[in-house]
C-alpha cells in the first residue's frame, strides 16, 4: 500500500487517556481535512489494559493488578500497553482503492514485520490471528478503529517491557505464554530508543518513500 503520511509525531513516554485525548482531537481534525495523515509514535506510562469490542473480552482481564482498565473504540480483545512497548496510532484517511480495512491491517503488519527484520528477526503472521509472530510468538498487536473512512488506534511492538504484565490476562485472548519481545528472541538487551527510529521510518514509508518529517511533541 503505497500513501503519504505527511508527519509521524514522537510524543515520547505518556498516559494512555492523555494519548486517547490527543488521537480524538487528531481524528477530528483529520476527518474536516485540517491535518493531512497524521501517525503519533509513543510509549504509554503507566502501564494499562486497554479492552477492545469484540465480545467477551473484558471476561480476559484475569488480574489488573495496580493497572488501570480502559474499554476502548478499536476491534479486538484485552492488551497491555506500558513501558518498552512502543505505540503507533496511524490516523489516516482511507480513499478510493485504499477503502480496504484488511488490506490496512496487512500493512501495519508490514511496518512490523519490517522493523524487526532490520534487528535480524524473521517476522511473519498467523492464519487465525492478526499481529506479528516471530517463532511462533506473538511480538506484537494490532487493534483499529474507523470513522468516516479514518483510521485511529493502531499497533504495539513489544521491544524490551516486562512481560509478566501479560501474564495478568489472556492478551487478545490467547495463552500469555505466547507473548514475547524483541529483547527476548534476540537474546540480548534492546532499548526502545534503539528500535524508535527504525519503526518511524518504516512508518513514513507506509507511503512515498521520501516521506520523512519525524517530529516531537503533538
Amino acid at each position: 500500500m503505497e500513501r503519504p503520511l505527511a508527519r509521524v509525531v514522537d510524543l515520547g513516554r505518556v498516559s494512555y487517556r492523555e494519548a486517547w485525548s490527543i488521537q480524538a482531537s487528531t481524528l477530528e481534525d483529520r476527518i474536516a481535512d485540517r491535518i493531512g495523515d497524521t501517525v503519533l509514535l509513543l510509549e504509554h506510562d503507566p502501564s494499562v489494559y486497554t479492552v477492545g469490542r469484540k465480545a467477551g473480552a473484558l471476561a480476559n482481564v484475569l488480574d489488573p493488578g495496580t493497572a488501570e482498565v480502559i474499554e476502548v473504540e478499536r476491534g479486538g480483545d484485552v492488551t497491555w500497553h506500558g513501558p518498552g512497548q512502543l505505540v503507533a496510532y496511524p490516523i489516516c484517511k482511507l480513499e478510493g482503492t485504499d477503502r480496504d480495512l484488511h488490506r490496512w491491517l496487512r500493512a501495519l503488519e508490514d511496518v512490523m514485520i519490517d522493523t524487526v527484520g532490520a534487528f535480524g528477526l524473521v517476522g511473519g503472521r498467523d492464519a487465525r490471528n492478526t499481529g506479528l509472530w516471530v517463532d511462533g510468538h506473538k511480538l506484537g498487536s494490532i487493534g483499529i478503529a474507523c470513522r468516516r473512512w479514518v483510521t485511529w488506534h493502531g499497533l504495539a511492538l513489544n521491544v524490551c517491557p516486562d512481560l509478566g504484565w501479560f501474564h495478568r490476562v489472556n492478551p487478545c485472548g490467547l495463552d500469555s505464554a505466547l507473548l514475547s519481545s524483541m529483547a527476548a528472541r534476540l537474546g540480548r538487551p534492546l532499548g526502545v530508543e534503539d528500535v524508535r527510529p527504525i519503526l518511524a521510518a518504516r512508518l513514513a514509508r507506509l507511503g512515498a518513500p521520501d516521506a520523512d518529517p519525524v517530529t516531537a511533541g503533538p
